[in-house]
């Protein structure tokens, strides 16, 4: 008879496709659960891995043991897996790297293993007893101790770890291992209570005597808010604990992103829409899994229906998710919530501290909240029970993930949303053509606010022609007299303007007055751009920067004209046309310290600046009263990008930024500037129609096979190598060409674009090339996929060229 004993199925933290069988030591059996991390033997190293499933099984003496059980409870909870299994097959991705994206940061331990050369090895290399390789790895090391991935890149050799084990085993290297990569943690903090004595019998000092009266009335404190009330508290605390009057203990506490108290608010008077579409939609949140597109004007009170349909949902002892789409809307939309619901609103974006991050997720894990708001990463919250999820602004790309786990947070939330039987909204006042098209197709059920609240007007939106001003000097190139005319008037009403320019920077095409020559990036095919901030040029792409005396590569000389524009120069013409206003600017470059972003918002709203600067971080979402005029500086500077969604792109953000204006009692206006004033997504946005640009949209991807009449995957190709780079894309492109002509599922369905170089050749010293296929059904897309990356025909891999997979890809360049 075979003995059963417990297994687990592990994800490792690892760019690998399959899962791992492990078995489970005597001691650790209670404490293995799905959705803990352990810590595994992976090859020669140690590393994380996540529980998947626990089985039983037939002994195997021959399966490797998990090593220790990391979490005291689970991160995620076993509800998420199909979640994480999906994600990972429609992506084509590997499951335990799915997880770790999920997962907050600072969490993944995994084993750093250093060689130094010891007094034998010393001998051995003197003595001229090594082998070449053996020679050149003791020199090295001779000089300072390495890990063995530094090892490997100083010497630009193939190591294998068999000839460090034998290094090892004759004593010519010493190995030391230690565990690294978990920052994030509990946080801690002591508190005091009172200990069980009688008080009235001993004999305190006044000082003493307050802090048992404290103690006793609120029967425990942080030692922080005890100084508060007493400050000689810390060090009298000490002796007390010592005479056993007092406890002192460790505490977790909860880090609140938010900071600051949020004071109740009453909600709204509704209007007879906002009484429409809830009534629409709330039916749905007992009905399963239904999807609703709510298409509704700028400031016509979308953020209140999600208020509304979260009191509902939670109502029914359901949880709530809401995804916005810029960390810089996470604090407005949150600062709402929790107005109206409280404490039990819980936020997850990129620009916590990591400790912050941990902190929600265990509060979510726990169960100690009831709505979360963040960015595309919150779409992986540990809720279970999710009865309504809402992605605000469902048309902007910021939900597409591009580095890493290439998903779409928008897609995957009415994936999960299936899953959880949940009720999903799609809000936009410029949808999305995909979302739009869902509609047509009976996928989506579209409901919409057609007018602002209050019976406010849309803002009145003036076309200027920019060719008329090609000729003007200085500022007037980019000020029209129009727009000129319009802040001096907003200025003299004291109210606000803002100037959108969604690019930033004080001149972005730095160019060689002597031959003409760009002056470009070192490491990327792009032009650098000029910074007056940090008074040097830099690469917006790798981060490459230089300093302001740089010369021309091709000629030498110091003459560089500084051409083009951005947010920076916007900024400083501004500043000197307008020298009484009060200025700011909003971007990347501005809000790179944690918390400058909410500062300069809070100044805006309390009417402290008078001109705002920004790119499209302002564009979407913000709700400033005072704001009445909108300048678009160049309203066209997307329509050039070779892409075809540049015309959807475009319409979206300047239909977003006009929105911005008119939000109060005062009427909006927008001056929006452009190049190409006939252009049909100028037009549309002029009008601030929708349906009219989306009827000439979709009838140009129609003609053109695009999405969403067609479905696209991205394979992208990039090495440090042109030559090599080049040859494995045409290899690629060999293979796809013979599975598309030999397999009968592929020759009619499969279309193949490339492979090309792609429009930037060359970014962060990788040489890129990409191919894109195409095809009506996304199941065909993946079975060929699947061919190419694990058929019998797949082609030979090159370690110094990455493939990677991008399924419905949005950034083509």
């Amino acid at each position: 008879m075979t003995k059963d004993h417990i297994t687990l199925e592990i994800a490792v933290a690892r760019p690998v496709f399959k899962t791992y069988t492990y078995s489970v030591p005597h001691p650790m059996l209670t404490l293995a659960q799905v959705g803990k991390r352990v810590l595994v033997p992976f090859g020669s190293q140690k590393i994380t891995g996540y529980i998947l499933k626990i089985e039983k099984q037939a002994e195997n003496n021959k399966l490797k043991m998990i090593l220790d059980v990391l979490d005291d409870m689970p991160l995620f909870t076993p509800a998420m897996l199909p979640f994480f299994r999906w994600i990972a097959q429609y992506y084509f991705h590997p499951i335990g790297e799915v997880i770790k994206t999920a997962l907050p940061g600072g969490l993944t331990l995994y084993e750093s293993t250093k060689a130094a050369i010891t007094p034998i090895g010393e001998k051995a290399l003197s003595q001229g007893l090594a082998t070449p390789l053996e020679n050149d790895i003791l020199t090295l090391l001779k000089k300072e101790s390495l890990g063995l991935s530094m090892l490997r890149k100083r010497l630009d050799k193939t190591i294998s770890t068999a000839l460090i084990h034998t290094l090892e085993e004759k004593k010519w290297l010493l190995i030391t291992r230690k565990l690294r990569g978990q920052t994030a943690r509990p946080k801690m903090e002591r508190y005091v209570s009172p200990a069980n004595c009688d008080f009235e019998k001993l004999k305190l000092s006044e000082p003493r005597k307050k802090i048992i009266n404290i103690l006793q009335k609120e029967l425990e404190l942080s030692v922080k808010q005890l100084k508060e009330k007493i400050h000689s508290a810390p060090s009298l605390i000490k002796s007390m604990q010592k005479d056993e009057q007092v406890i002192i203990f460790s505490k977790q506490v909860y880090r609140d992103p938010l900071g600051v108290p949020i004071q109740a608010a009453k909600p709204p008077h509704l209007t007879n829409e906002q009484q429409k579409v809830i009534g629409a939609i709330t039916p749905s949140l007992a009905q399963g899994f239904c999807a609703f597109l709510l298409a509704g004007v700028t400031a016509s009170g979308k953020t209140e229906i999600y208020l509304k349909l979260a009191e509902a949902t939670i109502a029914k002892k359901r949880f709530v998710l809401v995804l916005v789409p810029e960390i810089a809307l996470i604090s407005q939309t949150a600062r709402r919530f929790r107005a109206r619901f409280g404490e039990c609103i819980a936020v997850l974006h990129s620009g916590l501290s990591t400790g912050e991050r941990f902190d929600q997720w265990l509060l979510m894990q726990q169960n100690q909240i009831k709505i979360v708001i963040g960015a595309r990463s919150a779409i992986f919250a540990p809720l279970s029970n999710i009865g309504l999820i809402v992605v605000d602004e469902e048309h902007d790309t910021s939900y597409k993930q591009e580095g890493g786990l290439h998903y779409n947070a928008r897609d995957i939330a009415l994936v999960r949303a299936k899953q959880e039987n949940a009720t999903v909204v799609l809000g936009s006042a410029t949808p999305s053509v995909q979302s739009y098209f869902n509609v047509q197709k009976g996928k989506l059920k579209l409901v919409t606010l057609s007018k602002r609240i209050n019976q406010r007007q849309l803002p009145e939106i003036t076309l200027v022609d920019l060719r008329r001003s090609r000729e003007r000097g200085g500022p007037g190139r980019f000020i029209s007299p129009v727009l000129h005319d319009a802040i001096t008037q907003t200025l003299a009403r004291g109210e606000q303007t803002l100037l959108f320019l969604n690019r930033r920077g004080f001149a972005g095409f730095p160019v060689c007055g002597v031959c003409g020559e760009t002056l470009r990036c070192k490491y990327c095919d792009i032009s650098l751009t000029f910074h007056r901030q940090i008074n040097g040029y830099k690469c917006h792409y790798c981060g490459f920067s230089c300093a302001t005396n740089t010369s021309c590569q091709t000629c030498g000389s110091s003459k560089i004209k500084l051409l083009g524009m951005g947010t920076e120069k916007v900024e400083s013409a501004v500043s000197k046309l307008f020298p009484t206003a009060r200025v700011a600017r909003l971007d990347k470059d501005t809000t790179t310290q944690k918390g400058t972003l909410v500062k300069i918002l809070k100044k805006i709203k309390n009417q402290k600046i008078d001109i705002i600067v920004g790119t499209q971080m302002i564009a979407k979402g913000h709700d400033f009263s005072n704001i009445t005029l909108v300048g678009i500086i160049c309203a066209d500077l997307s329509l050039s990008m070779p892409d075809f969604r540049a015309g959807e792109r475009t319409f979206q953000v300047l239909a977003q930024v006009a929105g911005r204006s008119g939000r109060g009692d005062s009427p909006g206006q927008v001056i929006l500037q452009t190049y190409a004033p006939q252009h049909f997504s100028i037009q549309a946005a002029k009008a601030q129609d929708f349906k009219l640009f989306y009827k000439q949209e979709i009838g140009f991807r129609q003609k053109l096979n695009y999405p969403p009449f067609t479905r696209m995957v991205q394979l992208k190709i990039s090495g440090p190598d042109r030559k090599k780079t080049a040859g494995q894309a045409i290899q690629l492109g060999e293979l796809c060409t013979y599975l598309q002509t030999s397999r009968s599922e592929f020759k009619n369905d499969i279309i193949i674009m490339g492979p090309l170089e792609a429009p930037i050749t060359k970014i962060a010293n990788q040489y890129r090339w990409q191919i894109l296929l195409k095809s009506k059904q996304i199941a065909t897309l993946h079975l060929f996929i699947h061919r190419i990356l694990y058929g019998k025909s797949s082609i030979t891999p090159n370690r110094q060229v990455n493939i990677k997979v991008d399924v419905d890809p949005y950034q083509l360049m």
